[in-house]
């Protein structure tokens, strides 16, 4: 565990645990990719781990650490805490999980880069997609970022709802996409098919989807599945598809995140506990995506947002009753 000390004359900063590194690793590489909400799960993490003090944080000389140094903008600033370099913790650590994504869909993104050089027609086809689906939310969430609305929709109280209103969702995909055509055809023909084969109104409007992801608690993974139900893909297609858009998403989160508050919060938790957090992230995110791409080609959405229910109930008995 960390300790922040109230006392300016004890260094109130200190390495993370590996313990605590491996567990938020592993919630981090799991739940990025399950139609879970990782936002849900890192919550009960970081308070069960104790990691939510808002107190400003000191070097070990007594400097503030800052998560914004003080500028002619802002000439306050905004000192490093601890909930704050966990926050920034738990981005970082996502190279890690995308690390998994490159390996395990290194094809793919081989395909994508013969494309770009003239050599794969489908290649290009589905980097193509993939950019249509990242553009919408990714120009919306900067623009939230900027005008710091992404700050203010967070809380308990919107995550339950979000956790709630996903999982009603996802059952109402599930079920459109098992009645629209007989069972048998409908598997086999959505399994078939390409995800160079989405058109561009299609990967537009998977990303689209995404946007809804930009309110905490919805799952970025969970919209662009239930977007590719409605473009006709499989289960598994789907979660592919959310894998792959997830590679620039995730990685310029993580980019952002490293560049603004990447060494005040290697300053708190210390270089070896931050790979740490990574490797375990990768490994838990490997296996979490062999795991789902599986399970949904047997048995679809429906446990995942029963799931959702119940850890929106945890969250509402542990932090709002």
């Amino acid at each position: 565990m960390l300790s922040a000390a109230g006392d300016p004359q004890v260094p109130p900063a200190a390495e993370l645990s590996a313990g605590d590194a491996i567990i938020l690793g592993v919630v981090e590489g799991i739940t990025e990719f399950l139609p879970v909400s990782s936002t849900g799960h890192l919550i009960i993490a970081s308070h069960a781990l104790g990691l939510e003090s808002d107190a400003p944080l000191l070097a070990a000389d007594g400097r503030p650490l800052w998560a914004s140094e003080p500028s002619a903008k802002n000439p306050a600033g905004e000192p490093l805490t601890l909930k704050l370099a966990a926050d920034a913790y738990t981005v970082i650590i996502q190279a890690g999980a995308i690390a998994a994504v490159m390996l395990l869909y290194w094809r793919q993104l081989l395909s994508m880069l013969a494309g770009l050089l003239g050599r794969d027609a489908a290649g290009l086809r589905l980097l193509r997609n993939i950019i249509l689906a990242v553009f919408p939310a990714a120009s919306l969430g900067l623009a939230m970022h900027k005008l710091k609305l992404d700050e203010r929709l967070f809380s308990i109280e919107a995550v339950v709802i979000a956790l709630v209103l996903g999982a009603l969702l996802m059952l109402a995909a599930e079920r459109w996409r098992r009645g629209r055509l007989p069972e048998a055809h409908a598997t086999a023909s959505a399994a078939r098919r390409d995800l160079s084969e989405l058109t561009v109104r299609q990967s537009l409007g998977i990303g689209l989807m995404q946007c809804l992801a930009l309110w905490p608690g919805t799952s970025r993974s969970m919209v662009t599945m239930v977007g590719g139900y409605f473009c006709g893909l499989s289960p598994a297609r789907a979660a592919e598809f959310s894998f792959l858009v997830g590679l620039p998403t995730l990685g310029g989160a993580a980019l952002l995140k490293g560049v603004s508050t990447g060494p005040a919060m290697i300053a708190v938790f210390g270089w070896p506990h931050v790979i740490l957090g990574i490797v375990a992230a990768g490994v838990s995110a490997a296996l979490a995506v062999r795991f789902l791409v599986s399970y949904l080609g047997r048995h679809g959405l429906g446990v995942f947002a029963i799931y959702r229910v119940i850890l929106a109930l945890v969250l509402v008995g542990w932090f709002l009753v």
